[in-house]
């Protein structure tokens, strides 16, 4: 199974720029300010921004229990985007589940909403599961430990469908349907990525003294999440 990259043990271990989360929101910021706004991956970055800032607003304001294991399971969630953000610029190849945003980020026919749902497809669908591995690997507990935290990060991240609602959501009178947009939009719930990630970590968990077939598993959710993206890309117009 995959382990963080330099980029986590760097943002984690950051003293320049205020806390952990202070760091992963400057990097969004930077990205948000460096690519154009048309661009797929700023239309996700956007978005994922602010729900990374309401997440900081939530443990200042003292909303999880656990401040220390909320915040590493943070972190190390941003960091797998953040990473696969890197590995791209630099000419490598991130996780199958990230690739169809990046490939179809400037393509035409692809609409902003799709280029959000495609994110949260990768992000939730597979690295929420390796993040929470990674969160009691970092902290010697079980997944069971993180259960409330994992329920209350859940809970702002469905201000991710809100704001893509609110966004990038055609108003009724564009999104007719027969628009392929109508179908694609229902084809996705966060909901049940939120599910998949929680018992994919529990598996991942099981499988820890296991590594062969915990790397096997690891690729197949990576190459099946990155082909439900593949779907989400589809041109509609």
């Amino acid at each position: 199974m995959d382990k963080p990259t330099a980029v986590g043990a760097s943002t984690l271990g950051s003293s320049t720029v205020g806390s952990p989360v202070d760091s992963v929101v400057g990097r969004m910021h930077a990205l948000r300010h460096a690519l154009p706004e048309a661009d797929g991956l700023a239309v996700f970055n956007r978005i994922y921004l602010a729900v990374t800032e309401e997440f900081a607003r939530h443990l200042d304001g003292g909303h999880f229990p656990d401040r220390p294991a909320a915040t590493t399971l943070g972190v190390l969630f941003a960091d797998r985007y953040l990473t696969a953000v890197d590995t791209a610029a630099a000419g490598g190849r991130p996780p199958a589940c990230w690739r169809p945003l990046f490939q179809h980020r400037r393509h035409p026919g692809v609409r902003p909403l799709q280029f959000a749902l495609a994110g949260i497809n990768a992000h939730i669908g597979h690295d929420l599961a390796l993040a929470l591995v990674d969160t009691c690997r970092a902290l010697g507990c079980e997944p069971a430990d993180l259960e409330g935290g994992f329920e209350r990060v859940g809970d702002i991240l469905v201000l991710l469908e809100e704001r893509i609602r609110e966004d990038l959501m055609p108003g009724p009178d564009l999104l007719e349907i027969a628009d392929p947009l109508t179908h694609l939009v229902g084809s996705w719930s966060l909901e049940r990525a939120r599910e998949g990630a929680w018992s994919a970590a529990r598996l991942l968990w099981g499988l820890r003294d296991l590594p062969g077939l915990a790397q096997e598993f690891t690729e197949r959710l990576d190459a099946g999440v990155g082909l439900v993206g593949r779907c989400l890309l589809t041109p509609c117009r």
